[in-house]
């Protein structure tokens, strides 16, 4: 099963994180399938960046988010409606 989640980099004690798609067998560093995104919770507001083309493509074959990811996806899902509605 492929499970679309968070791979930790950064430095000590200052995390960032990669939205990934990964084979849920896998431990958390290894090699990913592809690369969704990234998300650094460290900022003030959060700053993220989500591929929802990607994301769509995952889920369509059967991926499924992390908890984590759900909410940053529903996020960046407001976001685009949000900025869509202000141009309108």
């Amino acid at each position: 099963m492929i499970k679309l989640r968070l791979i930790r980099f950064g430095a000590r004690k200052k995390p960032s994180y990669r939205i990934v798609a990964i084979d849920s067998q896998r431990a958390r560093q290894s090699r990913t399938l592809d690369t969704l995104g990234y998300y650094n919770p460290r900022t003030e507001p959060l700053e993220f960046k989500i591929d929802l083309d990607k994301v769509d493509y995952w889920l369509k074959k059967g991926a499924q988010p992390s908890e984590t990811v759900n909410s940053l996806i529903n996020r960046a899902v407001k976001g685009r409606k949000s900025t869509q509605d202000s141009k309108s």
